[in-house]
């Protein structure tokens, strides 16, 4: 007889029956299935990117917004709720309720510089939002932006392990990465798959794709089962930059912005204060004046500035308004299936509104994105494009920091810095079924609390323990009895908070907070102290009157930094540029066959940033019909294709919406080896050679790299997909497929420029470690 095995489990333990040699002996069981308890209400979490405090109806908007509107009138709104100043952050803090640095999450997910609280990873022992609602019985779904997994993470080689779907979801779609193109997202990805998409039909906008997509979700469930309650996530790339928005949608806004935004604070803070938001005398503060935050008064603009100014904000209003009509959709179809009445639905934003498009705005996003000490004196931030563009698949625009100083009426600053404008956006909570008492909340509140809280109101408990692992505790705290007593207190009386070096601290109605420069010190002088009792807006700094408050409150954030995984704080070593050792695999040689699948953005962008590279096409013409692309990566925003055309090699270079067209002459039948060479130059450029079987044919104009975000869509195959490199191209001939034969694509990258940022990195760290 052999003895028990802890690897081999009895087949009848535990079970509840009786089971004989036959049926006829035996009495069945089956085990009980999870159920989520009779009632549980559903949830929607309607997640806006890089929203400011003022830009719905609900918190002093002029944009219509008559969805949520209603959803207020019959809802609670918190005016006193904060989250993190950036994006990642913020949704993990969200979708785990334990501060970000604990989870990983000190930064967006594009960084990887090797300490703990930029791990960008959801450990096994925190248990998400979705799983622990998955886990009692709910259906979870995500749809939208994910901004949770490492861009090196992103592909489709990776375990995935980060992925939504691992994380709790049973089903997504959307984007994974911070940021995207409306009309043509760069990489979707559906459940676990990315998928393979060679064009967009026509009249495409992804704000509606993903409602369409939640819908069907949810109308699939409802067919399957009348009964089992459902968590939507539904995270909009909306209204993050570039500014997209359907061309009758931007009509309905224009001229509404003519007046300016100095004009729009003031009506949008009247409202707020007529509708009781904040408490009277409270006081609008001056246009933001800090150095490199600074907005000039709108009437020292010339008219010219003015129009072009006004007609970006006309595009974002646009989009909010789309958010707004699609959550319409949404609800209408809940109200359908007789679900909406006992629907939590909660609508807010992961940060304020934003300064990244600088003083004058951008029709160039991803070269005004670009963050990098040695930019040329030439570089140009925004490039001249006809106005009639803006918010069209052709440009990639964001606005100009006034209209983010006008989205975060009546706060100071942006997203990325703590002060409130980077952290107090909207809050709109309803739930008809649940019986709160709608009206204003005044409650310091967080983003922590909202799983906490969500949580409680479904009725189901926070596991002690996950697969028999404990399960890190959560820092935030339920404010369902705020929701259910307007009177009640709120018990999250102290926060701190960190970005890029920016800090705050909040206790009991005192707020300590740092506008720090980028590698500044980190010293006492940088504090302010704000008494947000009686000062909301933080229009006067009182930390010389309050010397102990000031040393009290900068102890506290310093003991909660080291408790919460804060440091180190990034500093002029450029730490945030390092990536991990083994991503130099990223950066061999890879040969790429007829019939791969886009090559994912961060992959592609490891071959060719900050370098020289070569591309290698073996191809074979068989005639003079035989045209097409052959080789491209990126789009409107940036990006290069070689192709042939009425029997002639040409060569395309995006320069961030510039285009240069090389003719590298005819390309006769048979077989060939044409090879495009980037040689890396001073000054952050490029110049390029095309070569026809060794032989070379035509050299390109000396040209900006494409750095940072760009090119933002990966490398294809013998096609340009989704978003075109040359728009006149893709008007002649759409994605353009090449119809000859094509036998092998092949990058060889060659060594960083000395101008590279991991080499200028790890040298500061090297002299530094020889100095000590």
């Amino acid at each position: 007889m052999s003895l028990p095995s802890p690897h081999r489990r009895n087949p009848y333990d535990d079970f509840g029956g009786v089971v004989g040699r036959t049926f006829a002996e035996s009495e069945a069981a089956w085990p009980e299935r999870r159920r989520a308890r009779a009632g549980a209400p559903n949830i929607v979490v309607v997640l806006v990117d890089d929203m400011g405090y003022s830009d719905i109806g609900p918190f002093g908007a002029e944009i219509p917004t008559p969805v949520l509107d209603r959803l207020a009138e019959r809802g609670v709104r918190l005016t006193n709720y904060h989250t993190m100043p950036l994006c990642s952050p913020a949704r993990a803090a969200l979708l785990t309720g334990l501060n970000p640095h604990r989870v990983g999450y000190a930064f967006v997910a594009n960084a990887d510089p090797g300490f703990p609280g930029y791990g960008m990873e959801i450990a096994d022992d925190i248990p998400t939002l979705a799983q622990t609602l998955h886990d009692a019985g709910y259906a979870t779904y995500a749809v939208g932006k994910w901004h949770l997994t490492r861009d090196s993470a992103s592909h489709p080689a990776d375990d995935r392990r980060t992925w939504p779907l691992q994380k709790g979801f049973d089903r997504y779609y959307g984007v994974l990465e911070g940021l995207t193109s409306l009309f043509h997202p760069h990489q979707l990805v559906r459940d676990n798959s990315p998928l393979d998409i060679d064009a967009f039909p026509e009249g495409y906008y992804y704000t509606d794709d993903i409602t369409d997509q939640a819908i069907s979700m949810v109308t699939s469930l409802r067919a399957h089962d009348a009964d089992k309650p459902f968590f939507l996530y539904l995270a909009h790339n909306a209204v993050h930059g570039p500014l997209q928005a359907r061309p009758e949608d931007i009509a309905r806004h224009r001229g509404r912005y003519d007046e300016g935004w100095d004009r729009l604070r003031e009506t949008r803070f009247a409202r707020q204060l007529a509708d009781g938001l904040f408490p009277p005398g409270t006081a609008l503060p001056p246009r933001n004046h800090e150095r490199g935050h600074e907005v000039g008064p709108w009437d020292a603009l010339t008219p010219g500035q003015q129009r072009l100014y006004a007609r970006y904000m006309e595009v974002y209003a646009a989009m909010v308004d789309s958010i707004d009509q699609n959550l319409g959709r949404l609800l209408d179809t809940l109200d359908a299936l007789g679900d909406l009445d006992n629907t939590i639905v909660v609508f807010t934003s992961d940060n304020g509104g934003t300064g990244e498009g600088g003083p004058e705005g951008t029709r160039s996003y991803f070269s005004r994105f670009v963050q990098h000490p040695g930019l040329p004196d030439d570089w140009n931030p925004d490039v001249d494009r006809d106005p009639e563009l803006i918010g069209g698949p052709r440009t990639l625009v964001h606005y100009p920091r006034g209209w983010g100083m006008a989205s975060n009426t009546p706060f100071r600053l942006y997203k990325g810095q703590t002060y409130a404008g980077g952290v107090r956006v909207p809050f709109v909570l309803s739930w008809p079924a649940g019986g709160l008492p709608d009206g204003l909340r005044h409650q310091y509140q967080y983003v922590t609390d909202v799983a906490p809280t969500l949580l409680e109101l479904a009725g189901v408990e926070r596991p002690r323990f996950r697969h028999g692992v404990p399960a890190q505790e959560p820092d935030g705290v339920s404010f369902a009895p705020v929701l259910a007593d307007p009177a009640a207190a709120s018990a999250h009386a102290e926060q701190y908070c960190e970005m890029t070096g920016n800090r705050s601290y909040y206790r009991d109605g005192w707020k300590l907070v740092t506008l720090h420069r980028r590698g500044a010190d980190y010293d006492d002088d940088e504090w302010a102290l704000f008494d947000i009792r009686r000062d909301p807006t933080e229009t006067t700094d009182v930390a010389a009157d309050h010397p102990d408050v000031v040393k009290e409150l900068a102890a506290a954030w310093e003991a909660a930094a080291w408790r919460n995984g804060v440091f180190p704080l990034p500093d002029a070593g450029g730490a945030l540029a390092l990536r991990p050792p083994d991503e130099e695999r990223l950066r061999r040689p890879v040969t790429l066959l007829p019939g791969t699948p886009e090559l994912e953005r961060y992959r592609s962008s490891r071959l060719i940033s900050f370098r020289s590279f070569a591309v290698t096409v073996r191809l074979h013409r068989h005639g003079p019909a035989d045209a097409g692309v052959l080789v491209s990566h990126g789009d409107q925003g940036g990006g290069y294709s070689l192709y042939v055309e009425d029997g002639r090699l040409r060569f395309a270079y995006n320069e961030y919406g510039v285009l240069h067209e090389t003719d590298a002459g005819p390309l006769p039948a048979g077989e060939h080896t044409v090879e495009l060479a980037a040689t890396a130059l001073p000054g952050i450029r490029w110049s390029f050679t095309v070569t026809v079987d060794g032989t070379a044919t035509a050299t390109g104009p000396a040209v900006h790299q494409l750095i940072g975000m760009a090119p933002f869509q990966g490398i294809s195959v013998g096609v340009d997909r989704k978003s075109p490199v040359s728009w006149p191209l893709f008007e002649r001939h759409g994605t353009f497929r090449y119809s000859g034969g094509l036998t092998s694509i092949t990058y060889t990258p060659g060594p960083p420029a000395p101008y590279d940022p991991e080499t200028v990195a790890r040298a500061l760290r090297e002299a530094a470690a020889a100095f000590e």
